[in-house]
């Protein structure tokens, strides 16, 4: 009685496998080393961190057409000197924080722009502006509402997901029709509020190394299409950037 030999037809599969593996590692090693050295920094801080790994671009969630004061606006993101890399993070995390900012509590609707998300050549600015239905602040107090509380920490959970980021907060006024107090004016209330945004960010899981300035601008910085007595004025501005050897 013959016997039937055993099938060896899958061994080439193995070893052909190993091959594309290998070829695959190569071809990485060549792109890395034809590639400058912001990128290849940017590379492997994605590597060590999951959370920094890339998505397809934004498909630009929470789309605007203002400008802010100094600042590109929300459509076309002009990439300056940043790598390919640093732009799809910031993509990344508008697409995450559009995303959990759109669930608000149970607050009075309010049909005025609350929240803004803009790409500029310096990175991800975020806008939040204190209005009247919907206030960040009570008035004329360094003291968060609960939508305040809500929207700070909610930022801050965002945030610490990306450690590679570093931070600059400012607190804006608008120019008051009455002078808030004598000892006290829109300069202390300015930089009290943003000093409040940075204790809450680290207060919810920010690192405090990651943020780099903290600064009040009273009513000096209207927004560009607002006058100066407007209450959209009244806002608290948290720019967010790649931390790289360009900007340390």
């Amino acid at each position: 009685m013959s016997r039937k030999g055993k099938h060896h037809g899958g061994a080439w599969k193995v070893a052909y496998a190993d091959f594309v593996t290998a070829m695959m590692a190569l071809f990485l090693v060549l792109w890395l080393a034809a590639q400058d050295q912001k990128i290849k920094e940017a590379v492997e801080r994605a590597f060590r961190n999951p959370f920094m790994s890339l998505t397809k671009e934004s498909a630009g969630l929470l789309p605007t057409q203002h400008k802010d004061a100094g600042q590109s606006g929300g459509g076309r993101f002009d990439t300056g000197s940043s790598s390919p890399t640093e732009i799809a993070l910031l993509r990344r995390l508008q697409q995450d924080l559009a995303a959990s900012l759109s669930k608000p509590p149970d607050l009075p609707e309010d049909d005025e722009e609350t929240l803004r998300l803009n790409l500029t050549p310096e990175g991800l600015r975020i806008t939040i502006f204190d209005r009247t239905r919907r206030p960040v602040f009570e008035p004329d107090s360094d003291r968060l509402t609960p939508y305040g509380e809500w929207i700070l920490s909610t930022l801050a959970w965002e945030i610490s997901r990306y450690p590679s980021f570093v931070l600059e907060i400012e607190g804006h006024t608008e120019r008051a029709t009455r002078p808030l107090n004598v000892r006290y004016s829109a300069w202390e209330l300015s930089s009290d509020r943003a000093n409040a945004g940075r204790r809450k960010l680290i207060e919810h899981g920010v690192a405090p190394t990651q943020i780099r300035k903290v600064a009040g601008s009273a009513d000096t910085s209207p927004l560009p299409d607002r006058a100066p007595e407007d209450p959209t004025n009244r806002r608290l501005t948290i720019l967010l950037r790649v931390n790289n050897q360009a900007n340390r």
